[in-house]
């Protein structure tokens, strides 16, 4: 049975930085697909980062040039670096992982949660 486990939330307050960590219990190269969401009380789960092994990665808009996604192997470990925090960052972060590079995400972990404020 496949587990994520997330790490790295906690209190921060704006402009901080925080580095999440999604550990895979199977070897990482399983998984064709990759992901970080977040959901905040009330609003609609977004995505924050994606990994694909055959196309470069993606940072949506609202969070590009803070935070970055990566994949350590011998870790089997997905990363999420994000700097300059800000209280609108304020979630709880959800990684994901598929074994195709399209449709539902077959895997979900139990997320970190991530608060800015000062």
């Amino acid at each position: 049975q496949v587990q994520l486990v997330e790490s790295g939330g906690g209190f921060v307050q704006p402009g901080g930085s925080l580095r999440l960590s999604c550990a895979t219990s199977q070897n990482i190269d399983n998984f064709v697909t990759l992901a970080w969401f977040r959901q905040a009380p009330g609003k609609e789960r977004e995505l924050v980062g994606l990994f694909q092994t055959s196309s470069p990665s993606y940072i949506p808009s609202s969070v590009k040039g803070r935070f970055t996604i990566s994949r350590d192997t011998a870790k089997n470990t997905l990363y999420l670096q994000m700097n300059s925090l800000k209280p609108d960052d304020t979630a709880m972060y959800i990684c994901a992982a598929r074994k195709t590079g399209w449709g539902d995400y077959d895997y979900w972990g139990q997320g970190t949660q991530v608060t800015v404020s000062s």
